[in-house]
């Protein structure tokens, strides 16, 4: 893989049709899923498609930095937005388009204060007309898909009846593709760590959402942990968006081209992996960027093997430091024994 930190700036011709592949999806963590850590992960998947972090509308387009950068080597890439005015989301959809995103993903499922202030994440939920409005807008201004991540209810709203109604209203706005977390979300009381973990999964409210409808794609999300969960969701629903199991144990990802999306190609090993990391993590610092920008994303690839404390704690303790450099990963490495490292096993 070469390394290209350039933007493309060309939209992709025929995008009337969604013909992204949506079997398997990472899903968009905020301070997380950043352009390293996809760059890494695309190492390991030709197929997943990556998310970004949830960007707001505002940071878009009034913000100093440039929150729409990423490598082209993480194709195909969807922009997750945080945003509920129908005007803004077009224009940062626009500008998503003329940049190259493969997708365009409004966020209903975030459920934190700071998101809620703001008037988007789930609390928009009980506004499906408004949602709809938002993916109209940008429908009309782009022709890449525009799809909706949310949860099955928030509060007390969470009969089945409330999600068909919200799916059905923002369907017919022409939003065809719903990342469903299949938890509801508290909007008061509890934080966003402990929505994620509390609310108790529902998959079957998610797959009884296939069978109504079964025109529409839909992903599932919410405590998937390995490729053997994935394929049984496979078995009902188009498609599995995998979060924290995915940055915490990256090597997941080593094998989901072969087990989940039917390619015939080599399962990349760990060792393989750091010596690819190589030249783009060479390439950021020769740019001024610090080592633990990109070995903060590196930290689980070991998981569960001996010697991956060591890895952990070397990166950890050395990463950050003014002048590390690739030296600092080639001694972590020496923590893990060689079987490991040779090991071609997810």
């Amino acid at each position: 893989m070469s390394i290209n930190n350039s933007v493309n700036t060309t939209p992709k011709t025929d995008t009337s049709i969604d013909t992204l592949d949506r079997t398997f999806s990472i899903a968009p963590m905020l301070d997380w899923t950043d352009r390293h850590y996809r760059y890494f992960a695309r190492l390991m998947s030709a197929k997943a498609l990556l998310y970004t972090e949830m960007v707001t509308t505002g940071a878009i387009l009034q913000g100093k930095g440039d929150y729409l950068a990423y490598n082209t080597e993480e194709h195909p890439l969807a922009l997750q937005l945080g945003g509920s005015n129908p005007v803004d989301l077009a224009s940062c959809a626009k500008l998503a388009a003329e940049r190259g995103y493969d997708e365009v993903n409004l966020n209903v499922g975030c459920p934190s204060d700071r998101v809620q202030n703001g008037r988007f994440g789930a609390c928009l939920m009980a506004e499906p007309e408004l949602v709809a409005q938002c993916v109209d807008a940008m429908k009309q201004v782009t022709d890449i898909p525009i799809t909706v991540k949310t949860r099955i209810g928030i509060d007390e709203q969470d009969s089945y009846p409330f999600l068909t109604d919200f799916i059905e209203t923002v369907n017919a706005k022409g939003c065809t593709a719903f990342i469903i977390h299949a938890r509801k979300a508290w909007l008061h009381g509890l934080s966003p760590k402990e929505n994620r973990e509390i609310p108790p999964l529902d998959y079957d409210r998610v797959y009884q959402l296939k069978r109504d409808y079964p025109q529409l794609n839909i992903s599932i999300n919410g405590g998937i942990k390995t490729l053997q969960e994935a394929k049984l969701h496979l078995a009902q629903l188009d498609g599995v968006m995998v979060g924290r199991e995915a940055y915490q144990n990256p090597y997941i990802l080593a094998q989901v081209d072969q087990q989940l999306c039917g390619l015939d190609s080599p399962v990349m090993t760990r060792e393989q992996v750091i010596e690819q990391m190589i030249p783009y993590i060479e390439a950021h610092l020769a740019q001024g960027g610090r080592l633990n920008h990109i070995t903060r994303h590196m930290i689980g690839l070991f998981q569960g093997l001996p010697g991956s404390r060591g890895w952990r704690r070397h990166l950890s303790e050395n990463a950050h430091k003014p002048n590390a450099d690739i030296n600092v990963l080639l001694a972590a490495a020496k923590f893990v024994d060689s079987q490991a490292l040779a090991e071609t096993q997810a």
